[in-house]
């Protein structure tokens, strides 16, 4: 009997510099993908050219959005008189829209960290805000420990009968925060999967009725996956839908 095919999975990459242009992913968000998805992975570039997001969705059996240090463009989302973010990324808006689009539209799993997050809530029409100084939610500086930076949590509301809240029924879970923009309007159709327990910024959301598995969260759960039941799920989640497409 032939063995089941291993899901690949696709991690979007963004563009930095470190003494020259580089396509950067923390390999942190690698583990989970293959010891609770079961995945191959498959770096996506940001690089438009590399990139032919139909042919790459036909590829692919599920994608993650990252996280990433840059911020969506306030005319992705139509601001036009937004001011242009401090650290933006256009070709990584490029091509995680367009082929976040294109996995959608043929029923496979897209799932958002942090910036993706975003990016998803973008893709289903919805708007971003500047949080500006939060402490909140963004402590420190990208140039200070990421250990110390990663490490800043505050508490979240699951919604009761979720797919983050699961049937073990959790109500409130610690997360890190490590986000300067954040959802303003929520995007045509997206259902809001968990809240910030004091200032009810919206943290999660999954797209029912789309046709294919959509979930994101504003935190980082690549960083909690050891000891956050939900991190796991969040992953476990990810692979047991890519692997219906495999």
């Amino acid at each position: 009997m032939t063995a089941a095919r291993k899901p690949v999975i696709g991690l979007m990459c963004g563009n930095e510099v470190a003494g020259r242009p580089i396509q950067a992913v923390a390999t942190r968000f690698i583990e989970p993908l293959v010891t609770l998805c079961g995945a191959n992975v498959v770096i996506v570039p940001a690089v438009r050219e590399a990139v032919d997001p139909a042919s790459m969705a036909d590829m692919l059996d599920g994608l993650l959005l990252t996280g990433g240090r840059s911020h969506v463009a306030p005319a992705q989302y139509g601001d036009t008189d937004a001011a242009a973010p401090c650290v933006s990324d256009p070709e990584r808006d490029a091509v995680a829209l367009s082929l976040g689009g294109k996995m959608i539209e043929r029923g496979k799993p897209v799932y958002g960290i942090c910036r993706g997050m975003q990016e998803i809530n973008v893709l289903f029409g919805g708007s971003l805000t500047c949080l500006g100084g939060l402490p909140r939610h963004h402590r420190g500086s990208w140039d200070e420990d990421y250990e110390a930076l990663f490490g800043h949590h505050h508490p979240v509301d699951l919604t009761p009968g979720g797919r983050l809240a699961g049937q073990g029924g959790h109500r409130r879970v610690e997360v890190n925060s490590v986000h300067q923009q954040g959802i303003d309007r929520l995007g045509y159709g997206l259902v809001v999967e968990a809240r910030d327990s004091e200032d009810g910024l919206i943290e999660g959301f999954r797209a029912p009725g789309c046709g294919a598995d959509v979930l994101a969260v504003q935190w980082h759960p690549e960083w909690d996956v050891a000891h956050c039941r939900v991190a796991r799920r969040f992953f476990s989640l990810l692979g047991e839908s890519a692997r219906g497409h495999a």
